[in-house]
């Protein structure tokens, strides 16, 4: 008999079974394919392996703009970038199995599916079942790739993310339908090494769920590599029967017509709630995820669940975040509910994205008194040193009491610098705090300082 198991081993269960193991309970892990999840193996690691190669031939492309002369033009071996992206994911992986090991969680292989009050069924690659029982059952199933009845993913003509970070070639042109995270990062990615890239979007900007300004300056920044992007754009019709995928696109020009060698499918992910057993034990679902209360237990006693099978950000620190705090309630420790108006988000691409809160849109939306500040990277000396002036950071904060509602960063190492906003809203500081607290020169964090100076009008770069 366990205490607690955790069934997938995302940043989710993993995170959730290590804490659980800190704190005494005797803990089993379930996991039917790769230990780490979807995060690990095939999206958040690799994809930042495969960014950074990018990165590294744009820096040799434009050594000449640093006073730098390179011999010979600088040309990717795709095949060495694709494997060193794989052997990070490797080593990540060991990384968690170490830690799982150190933390002496039981970990068990194969297809995790609930069958009543205290049991969970596994099902190995032989087709063995066995019953695992224990107190308390976190579900942490994770998401896989949305599919489009138009484009059903073959692994060759029409890829998901997977198939993307381990293809077997480059290929000459690719059409991206959809332009989150994984679908910016992807094109900006294909693009570096070479491909000719078209993203298409159905709604009227790309990283539609980014703040305008900050989706305007990724559009710019994305053109400027030569990545085609088109909004408000629907696929019409696509044909994979030719030797290129033949696709009719209604945009704001008109149908276009397309013909590229692949498309990837990046329109978002589901939540895996089949086949696990909710059935089972009547465990409540609502479109498509599964409802819990506020520390993830579901309507079944001692069953939680957590991360993207539930209705909050579907983002890796947020699953791990909410482990954390369900195994820390279910312990009995005096735990405080997840600030979901907190919650940082990014994009890797480059320039990178980094927000949190509420866009001004949502702030108008919302009726809010709020005051905009806006700094932009030109008058960052470390980002013009740097060779990276495309970029603002933009802050968003209460009229009256001068806090934080929101923080939107676009340009080089944003990424790093959110957690300076994120921190100031879950401790309630204001702009005055955050401007008045003194940022070493030169770096690119000094944008956050002049931005919250802003907002009382007293930037001196700007």
């Amino acid at each position: 008999m366990f205490d607690l198991v955790a069934i997938g081993s995302g940043p989710g269960g993993y995170v959730a079974a290590i804490r659980a193991a800190q704190l005494g309970m005797k803990v089993a892990l379930v996991e039917k394919e790769n230990i780490g999840g979807v995060c690990l193996n095939y999206g958040c690691i690799p994809t930042k392996a495969l960014l950074k190669s990018a990165q590294v031939l744009h820096y040799a492309h434009t050594a000449a703009e640093y006073g730098v002369e390179l011999p010979t033009p600088a040309v990717p071996n795709f095949a060495n970038v694709i494997a060193r992206s794989r052997g990070v994911a490797e080593n990540m992986r060991k990384g968690v199995e170490f830690l799982l090991n150190k933390n002496k969680v039981e970990l068990i292989q194969g297809a995790g599916r609930l069958l009543e009050a205290g049991k969970v069924e596994v099902s190995d690659v032989a087709h063995r079942v066995s019953i695992v029982e224990a107190k308390h059952i976190i579900v942490a199933t994770g998401a896989r790739a949305r599919e489009l009845p138009m484009l059903p993913v073959d692994g060759k003509k029409i890829l998901g993310y997977r198939h993307a970070l381990t293809f077997d070639r480059l290929p000459k042109s690719m059409l991206v339908v959809g332009s989150g995270a994984i679908g910016s990062e992807l094109a900006y990615f294909y693009a570096m090494m070479g491909t000719k890239v078209t993203i298409l979007e159905s709604l009227p900007q790309i990283a539609p769920n980014c703040d305008a300004d900050v989706s305007r300056q990724l559009d710019r920044s994305l053109r400027k590599y030569g990545i085609h992007t088109m909004v408000l754009a629907q696929l019409l019709e696509v044909d994979t029967s030719g030797e290129l995928c033949r696709v009719e696109a209604q945009s704001k020009k008109g149908v276009e017509q397309l013909e590229v060698e692949v498309i990837l499918s990046a329109v978002g992910v589901q939540a895996n709630i089949e086949h696990i057993g909710l059935e089972r034990l009547g465990i409540a679902v609502e479109n498509g995820k599964i409802k819990v209360d506020e520390f993830y237990e579901t309507n079944a006693a001692h069953v939680y669940a957590i991360g993207d099978i539930i209705a909050t950000p579907a983002l890796a620190h947020v699953a791990s975040a909410e482990a954390i705090a369900c195994v820390e309630k279910l312990a009995g420790l005096d735990v405080n509910p997840i600030n979901y108006a907190a919650i940082p988000s990014c994009i890797y691409t480059s320039p990178e994205v980094a927000s949190v809160g509420v866009t001004e849109q949502q702030a108008q939306d919302k009726g809010l008194d709020f005051k905009v500040a806006k700094l932009p990277y030109t008058a960052s000396g470390k980002a013009v040193a740097s060779g990276a002036r495309d970029g603002f950071v933009k802050l968003i904060c209460d009229a009256k009491t001068d806090k934080i509602l929101g923080a939107h960063l676009v340009g080089a190492n944003v990424t790093e610098m959110l957690a300076e906003p994120t921190l100031a809203m879950n401790l309630g500081l204001t702009a005055h705090q955050i401007g008045s607290g003194i940022h070493a020169h030169p770096t690119m964090s000094e944008a956050i300082m002049e931005a919250a100076e802003a907002i009382h009008g007293k930037s001196v770069h700007i």
